[in-house]
């Protein structure tokens, strides 16, 4: 699917504003509504648009900790892997989980209230996952930047 100019700037848009009614956006973009509608239809469609939702303040809602935890696993088969990531998705408590290449199997990042949360988590899920032999946790001290938004069209890397 070929992403033009347009689509761009409607996503650009939609990622800060999902609410955004189409007759805003559509005025936004300098087309019909009916157009603009349709894009969004089509990029739904073929998936560049996954989906709708809300950003939360994880603080007003008690989970003012964020941790990040590199994991390593005792062995690295794909039948481990694959029973790993099962687990991960399992988790609720999981926000993102990545295989990366370097010196440890998986990054995972989570939320919690407080340290004695975490170490309830660590013991009673992470640990408890299959495979995993050690861990490194990374609690953060402050976050500078966290929007998520991905850099449509604004940098030379894409």
């Amino acid at each position: 699917m070929e992403i033009d100019r347009i689509d761009r700037r409607i996503l650009k848009l939609i990622q800060a504003d999902g609410r955004m009614a189409v007759a805003d956006l559509s005025e936004r973009v300098g087309l019909s509504p009916s157009s603009t509608g349709e894009r969004l239809r089509r990029m739904q469609k073929e998936g560049v648009i996954l989906g709708y939702g809300a950003r939360l303040d994880p603080h007003r809602l008690g989970l003012g900790l964020l941790v990040f935890v590199e994991v390593s696993l005792d062995k690295t088969t794909a039948d481990i892997f694959d029973r790993f990531a099962a687990a991960v998705r399992a988790a609720p408590e999981v926000l993102e989980c990545h295989m990366v290449a370097g010196g440890f199997d998986y990054l995972v990042k989570t939320r919690v209230a407080d340290m004695t949360a975490y170490r309830r988590f660590l013991g009673e899920v992470l640990l408890t996952l299959p495979g995993v032999k050690e861990t490194r946790t990374y609690a953060v001290m402050e976050e500078i930047k966290s929007d998520g938004f991905l850099p449509i069209g604004s940098t030379p890397f894409g």
